[in-house]
């Protein structure tokens, strides 16, 4: 089985990938989380520090969108390629990817050439995963969260990169059609909604484990046709 957690920037997918992959050892069945590429990525700190003009002129929205899908491509491989875990956890999915290049063309920090360029690549790259069976995740459980949550747990986990006060615009532009994406246009899996809002697993055991059970309730619901159930 393949699970993505999907969300807003800042509203806990890693934690929530790791609680996941905790719940499940615990219940003996073998998992593996593919995390979203953040330490090691030398080109989001600029995409956060950098004025607009420098952005434009060394054209960095653009080649984010690109390192993110490289990464992302390799990791759907990987998800397909694992042979010991039976979950394979990823932090963010590549269908996201496309959300966050659009938005940036939205924006006017991706010009309508480079958007093409990308939606190309990404056409290619997928067409490329139907020769392997199974690319698509079994159930992307969405993060959804209001705004002022979004910018609390932001600044709450302290990225220096994340929290200067004039990139609360962009983070508003991600966040407002993030749902609509996710309700509208995703449509490679089962989406379990969790409402950010009055969740937080890392403050919560309570949380936690209540994330863990929905989860683990969708996931039966979605094997129930082979009568194949967690334990």
């Amino acid at each position: 089985m393949s699970i993505v957690i999907g969300g807003m920037i800042g509203l806990g997918k890693t934690s929530v990938a790791d609680i996941l992959k905790e719940h499940f050892q615990n219940k003996g069945i073998e998992s593996k989380v593919f995390y979203e590429s953040v330490d090691d990525n030398p080109i989001l700190p600029l995409y956060y520090e950098l004025t607009p003009e420098e952005l434009e002129a060394r054209r960095i929205p653009f080649l984010l969108q690109l390192f993110f899908l490289n990464k992302r491509f390799k990791t759907v491989k990987d998800c397909i390629n694992w042979k010991n875990p039976i979950y394979t956890i990823q932090d963010r999915s590549i269908y996201e990817d496309w959300y966050f290049a659009y938005v940036n063309k939205n924006l006017g920090r991706i010009s309508d050439l480079e958007f093409k360029i990308y939606e190309d690549l990404v056409d290619n790259m997928m067409e490329e995963l139907k020769e392997l069976p199974k690319k698509a995740p079994d159930l992307m459980v969405y993060l959804k969260g209001s705004f002022e949550t979004v910018i609390e747990r932001i600044m709450s986990r302290g990225r220096s990169f994340e929290i200067n006060p004039e990139l609360k615009e962009y983070y508003f532009e991600v966040w407002k059609g993030y749902d609509e994406w996710v309700m509208n246009r995703y449509n490679a899996s089962e989406v379990l909604i969790i409402d950010m809002d009055t969740t937080d697993v890392i403050k919560s055991e309570a949380d936690a484990r209540k994330v863990c059970h929905a989860v683990e309730e969708k996931l039966n619901e979605i094997l129930s046709t082979s009568k194949t159930h967690i334990g």
